[in-house]
Order: structure tokens, then sequence, then C-alpha cells
């Protein structure tokens, strides 16, 4: 990847287009500090040539057969795995997670790609004949226009991927507002994009922050949006599409509870839970949050859970032998570094305090080792608030009743996992849970493409959740014809 003073292009119409806004921020490789480039500050002008570059593109790509523009995704998905390794390096880089997880990252982005390359099958719609004496109904799934999507950093290539290529495969055209901390790698897709033949401006792509946002979610021109992020952000981005009569939905944050019974396989938690509190460095909307240790079994689990987190190696992403990489920035840093000193001050007994760790390699990286703490209750800010850090909480109840009651005491729903070997207890957790993503076993309990992801609660704002078939119901709409001839 090579560093550039310029600020890089939005895309607009089928090219690389320098943004009128003169502001800008920097991007940089949160291990190292170093400078990678610099992401335009968009507005209001450069969303409107982009609404208009996507409106001006519909009406052909709408009267492109379904089976054509499959062709062109199944091109994408090819080229994606091709250039998969090298995409890797890019996110890492940019993002700091290991390049394993960024492997995982771009492999479930290409899974999503591939679903919508059943556009044909996906799209069809229903018929019944004689619904009256001589009189025919059916339906049809239709595209509405231009769509949008607003992205956050933490999965800057698979999260996109949820979006764009389902609203293109139904015949929209769209325009997206990546993360302003890790644009870059979704830069290399757009360009792989366009290789595969995806005409100039059914996808556009806008820079830019509070202003581009505002842009999309206020433009007439704009059909629906998708957005995902902080849940008081997703909260407002509903309220205000909404209000402009768009279509929306609307993924917002998660404090996920990881529910241990006795009965569990002890090392398989352990390993399972290690991985969703701290991989990505916690800066993941399924990632655990609350351990929850039932009976006898909390015991175990914490002394297992304290002696591999303290194991675990940080560095940069690329390096061989690294468990976690840094923090997206020095700013995120300090904002989940503030969240241990408000535990501490709370009254939670903290049991590991990875603030002072780092990577003796890179001593201007946005490190932060491993934090847990125990006794920590709802009424705590790190108790019911989203962190979104490498800070876990260990909690010890009598039942699963007690842990189903705990986790119901925060506002959010995005996801659980229960650990056990009992299927009448993984029963009796999929019935009471309430919450909309579960794992049974799984401590990250992300659904595949072909299934709807999304939370309730203060997780989810709307009615259609991204991928699978409610990725297809959000982009068309399903026009009823009644016939007599």
């Amino acid at each position: 990847m090579t560093t550039t003073a310029a600020p890089i292009p939005n895309f607009i119409g089928g090219a690389w287009t320098a943004a009128a806004a003169t502001a800008s921020l920097p991007i940089t490789d949160p291990a190292s500090a170093e400078r990678l480039g610099t992401v335009p500050l968009s507005g209001r002008e450069d969303v409107d040539r982009a609404v208009r570059a996507a409106q001006a593109a519909f009406p052909a790509w709408r009267a492109t057969p379904a089976v054509e523009r499959a062709r062109i995704l199944f091109r994408l998905k090819m080229l994606l795995d091709r250039h998969r390794d090298e995409l890797a390096v890019l996110l890492t880089r940019e993002h700091g997670k290991t390049v394993a997880e960024s492997r995982g990252e771009i492999q479930r982005g290409i899974e999503n790609v591939e679903h919508a390359c059943g556009i044909p099958s996906l799209m069809m719609g229903e018929t019944l004949e004689d619904v009256a004496a001589g009189i025919d109904c059916e339906t049809y799934r239709q595209p509405l226009g231009v769509f949008a999507a607003i992205t956050p950093y933490n999965f800057p290539v698979m999260i996109p991927c949820w979006f764009w290529p389902y609203a293109v495969a139904c015949g929209n055209t769209f325009i997206l507002k990546p993360s302003e901390q890790d644009p870059l790698t979704h830069q290399r897709i757009i360009d792989l994009a366009m290789e595969a033949g995806l005409p100039a401006g059914v996808l556009n792509v806008v820079h830019g922050a509070h202003d581009a946002v505002t842009g999309l979610l206020e433009h007439p021109g704009i059909q629906g949006i998708s957005f995902v992020g902080a849940s008081r952000t997703a909260r407002m981005v509903y309220a205000r599409a909404a209000a402009a009569g768009k279509r929306v939905q609307a993924l917002g944050g998660a404090k996920n509870h990881m529910i241990v019974l006795p009965d569990a396989d002890p090392e398989r938690t352990t390993t399972a839970l290690l991985a969703s509190l701290f991989g990505s460095a916690g800066q993941r909307c399924l990632a655990g949050s609350v351990v929850v240790g039932v009976g006898e079994a909390y015991g175990a689990v914490r002394e297992r859970f304290l002696d591999g987190a303290a194991s675990l190696r940080l560095g940069c992403g690329l390096d061989e032998g690294v468990d976690m990489g840094p923090l997206i920035s020095a700013r995120h840093r300090e904002r989940v570094l503030g969240y241990v000193t408000e535990g501490e001050s709370e009254g939670a007994h903290l049991l590991l305090d990875g603030r002072t760790r780092g990577a003796e390699r890179y001593p201007n990286g946005y490190f932060m080792g491993p934090v847990v703490f125990e006794n920590v209750e709802p009424r705590m800010k790190i108790g019911h608030e989203e962190i979104f850090g490498p800070v876990a909480a260990l909690t010890h109840v009598n039942s699963l009743g007690d842990a189903v009651r705990l986790m119901h005491e925060v506002d959010y729903g995005n996801a659980t996992s229960i650990f056990t070997t009992s299927g009448q207890a993984a029963r009796e957790f999929r019935y009471r849970a309430g919450i909309s993503m579960m794992g049974v076993n799984v401590g990250v309990a992300a659904p595949m493409a072909m299934f709807p992801f999304g939370g309730s609660r203060a997780s989810f704002y709307g009615d259609l959740k991204a991928q699978g078939s409610d990725a297809i119901a959000f982009y068309t709409d399903r026009r009823v014809v009644m016939s007599r001839w």
C-alpha cells in the first residue's frame, strides 16, 4: 500500500473523482501510526453528484436481465477469490486486525457476493390462476432506484457486501459511504467490480463523515438507507431517513452475553470465549461482552478464561504468531481506557489489567491488552454500555433462568450464546432468550449470507435485516397484477 498526501478520490459515474470538499482526515496504520493516505470530507454537493450519476444509470441497469446482472457478480466473485490475499494485507494495514481475521472477513464478504449471484431465483414472483372466475393474480419483485449505505470501520469489506451486491443484483443503483477511518481496501474492490463489468454509475462511493451522512439521509433521490454503527446513531438514522420517506435498515450496537453451563466442554468453551471477546480486539457487534458462569461452572471458566486472556500475544496483524492487533485509533483507545477507569470507580473487581500492554516493535501503535472485570452489575456503565474493545466482564449466577433475566436487564438484543451439552437446556435457551442471533456452543453467532443478519430492541431499527431473503425484500417492491383476458 502506498502513502499519499492527496485525499483519495470518490467514485462517481464510473470514474475516480476528486471531492468538491477541501477538508480531509488522515488514514493511519493502527499498528505503527504510519500515515497511509487522507480521506476527503465530502458534503452535499458530492452526494448530489453521486445521486445524479446513479439515477442516470438506473433505467438501463434495471432493464438488464437478471441473469446478466448475475454474471457480472459471478465474475466479481472470481476476482475477489483471486485477490483475497492482497485484500487481506491491505485490510490488516488500515484496520489492524490479524491477517487471519482479515481473510475471514473477506471470505464472508465474498459469500454475500456469491449469494447475490442467485438473483434470478431470489427475485422470482408468485402466480395463482383463477383467483376469481377468469382472473389470474401474479406478483413481481421490481427494483426501486437509488439506494445508499453508511458503513462502519470494524468490517470495512464485509459489511458493505451485506448491502450493495444485493441492491445492484436486484437492479438498483447504489451509493456507498464507507468509514472515513479505513476506506482503502474497498477502493480496491471497486476497481475489481469495474473489471468484472459493472456499468458506470451503478455503484458509486462518496467518502466523508457527518456532512456526507446528512446529505444521504435527506436527499430526495435516494429510496432507502442501510446503516451499521452505534445504537444512538442508528436510531437517529432511522428517524431522519424514515421522516424523509425512505426505507431504512439501521443496525446498532450490542452487549452480548455468553452463558456457560456446568456441563459445557471446558476446553472448547474457553477457546470460543477468547475468540469471541478478544477477536478483532473486541471491535465487532458480535463480540462477547459478559461471560456468565452458571452454578459450579463459574470457578472453572473464570480460571481458564483468565489464563487464556493473559497469554494472548499483541502485535501487528501481519506478523506471525500475533493473536490480537491494535484498536483502530488513539481516540478510540482513550475511549476504551475510560470505560476501564469507570469500571474501577463503580466497584467492579479488576482481575486482569491490560491497559499498559503494547507491542515492543510498534511503540506508536494503538495497542491495549485484554482487561477482565469481575462482580460487574448491569447498573454499571461497563455492565450495560457497548465498549467495543478488549474488555470482558465475568458474572456468576445460580441458574439458566437467572442468566436469561440478567441478559434482559440491558437494552441491547443483538447476539448471545450458550455453552452446554444438554439439548434440553439449549432448547430452553433458544425459546426464552429473545435475542435475534443465538449461538449454541458457538462464540460468534454470525449468520451465513443466506440468512438475515441483525438484532432486536436497541440493536436494530427497521423491519428487514441485512443479507438473505430480507435483503431481497428490502431492495425490491412486490408488485401485484390482477389480469382478466
